[in-house]
């Protein structure tokens, strides 16, 4: 019977983590390193980062490899107190750990090994982890069940007071025949108890026939010092490691199933969950409707009451509550939605405020602007906020109606209640309550049309004489 991982609470035992970081990824095809692929829109090594921080650990070491500097300042970019350390030489798990302990220097904590190209694991996960090992056992692995077992390391198990000991790893080449049908796997994710990771490392001396050194050995290190080791069970999904685009697609599809159930549980309305992308940072508060083919980039936080239409895409926006989005629009970096604002079909907004109950119904651009409470934005709007060198601010006041196919061109104000004519471009600044309008005087020839039409049809008469 194996140990499923359950919601506990952490010992109190410091922790410090490691994470590996030093893969070539060669399987990956890209100019990119493998860690700094992104699993819902953040890099995989963020994901783990993000962990450590929620873990509270007291050391966070990175380790990276040679000519790796785009993967430290990543990680130094987005944990400021993360260390660096060096494994000059790709000579397996074992060593890239020896490389951390001297930055780690001694250390009463207990030591959690992670992995850059894992992103998913869980808090709740290592709580179980930690909670297993705490005070009776020298290390702990954590083990899942694959469909397909394949050439991983099988967990050799037996059952004792509701946990499972770890009797050994075997490598899939060294396995019997009844080893390979066991069904648990090692996912390389090892919580080693304090003080004991620099002593049962430097024990590490049987490399491979490729001259590798592996962290597996430290429990077959341990069982000869009569020391316990334990395992316990992840879900698959949690310890995907990812070497391949086909991984990295599979853990995308991993963590978007993950997000649509969270969001589900959390009181959101998902019409048809399958379509809706989230990213690792959005924020959805309870009772938020969400239609089809919803894409949500960074840094999103949608209020209580909001609604998202089909089709809009969003990313580094605040959406406050009742506001209604889409369906088909476009909020980009910088986007604040004030409560009960409805942004309509085919209206982008960039770096703009629309307070409170302003209104964008369709086919509007607002860029770099401040829309007042209760504003109206007539279809065709653009704020012409680009001069080919910079950027300028567009401010509308309270309740000003802005009429259809207007141009404001920035830098300009709008009073509060003003009126723009539709059609008009507007390069002045309006007064409040004023009407604008910025457009030619309309001329009207009688019989016109018709005079140009007979003049034409005999131009093309003769043209068609002289063939």
């Amino acid at each position: 019977m194996t140990a499923k991982i359950e919601a506990q609470t952490s010992p109190a035992q410091p922790l410090s983590i490691i994470i590996l970081a030093a893969g070539k990824g060669t399987r990956m095809r890209s100019a990119l390193p493998k860690v700094l692929h992104e699993v819902g829109r953040r890099a995989m090594l963020h994901h783990v980062l993000a962990l450590a921080q929620e873990l509270e650990a007291r050391e966070c070491v990175v380790v990276i490899g040679p000519g790796m500097e785009e993967v430290a300042a990543s990680a130094r970019a987005y944990h400021p107190r993360v260390i660096i350390a060096l494994q000059e030489r790709q000579l397996g798990t074992g060593d890239a750990v020896r490389a951390a302990l001297p930055v780690l220097g001694a250390t009463d904590a207990d030591i959690l090994i992670l992995f850059g190209d894992t992103p998913l694991i869980s808090a709740k996960a290592i709580a179980q982890l930690r909670h297993a090992r705490a005070g009776s056992a020298a290390i702990g692995v954590i083990g899942f069940r694959p469909a397909d077992p394949g050439r991983y390391g099988r967990l050799v198990t037996r059952p004792e007071n509701g946990a499972l000991v770890l009797e050994r790893i075997v490598e899939f080449a060294e396995a019997s025949a009844e080893e390979r049908e066991i069904g648990l796997c090692n996912s390389g994710i090892f919580l080693i108890e304090a003080g004991r990771a620099a002593e049962l490392l430097s024990q590490i001396t049987n490399a491979n026939s490729k001259g590798e050194y592996y962290l597996t050995d430290i429990v077959e290190i341990a069982l000869r010092q009569g020391l316990r080791t334990i395992a316990v069970e992840a879900d698959v999904h949690e310890v995907l490691g990812v070497n391949s685009r086909a991984d990295l697609a599979a853990a995308e599809a991993a963590f978007q199933a993950r997000a649509r159930v969270a969001a589900l549980e959390s009181g959101a309305t998902l019409i048809a969950p399958d379509t809706v992308y989230f990213s690792a940072d959005t924020s959805i508060e309870s009772d938020v409707h969400i239609g089809p083919h919803v894409v949500f980039g960074p840094g999103v936080r949608v209020a209580s009451g909001a609604r998202i239409e089909a089709f809009s895409h969003i990313e580094g926006a605040r959406i406050d509550a009742g506001a209604r989005i889409g369906p088909f629009a476009r909020l980009r970096s910088g986007a604040q939605i004030g409560a009960g604002v409805h942004v309509g079909n085919f209206v982008e907004v960039k770096n703009s405020a629309l307070r409170a109950g302003a209104k964008a119904n369709h086919l509007a651009y607002i860029g770099d602007a401040d829309i007042g409470a209760n504003a109206n934005i007539g279809a065709g709007t653009i704020t012409c906020n680009y001069d080919g060198f910079g950027k300028f601010e567009t401010k509308i006041g309270a309740g000003a109606f802005i009429g259809s196919n207007s141009s404001l061109v920035a830098p300009v104000e709008i009073g509060a209640g003003a009126y723009v004519g539709s059609g008009s471009v507007i390069t002045q600044s309006v007064p409040n309550d004023a009407l604008a309008i910025g457009r030619g005087k309309q001329e009207i020839r009688e019989g016109w049309a018709a005079r140009f039409r007979e003049r034409k049809m005999r131009e093309t008469a003769r043209k068609k004489g002289k063939e």
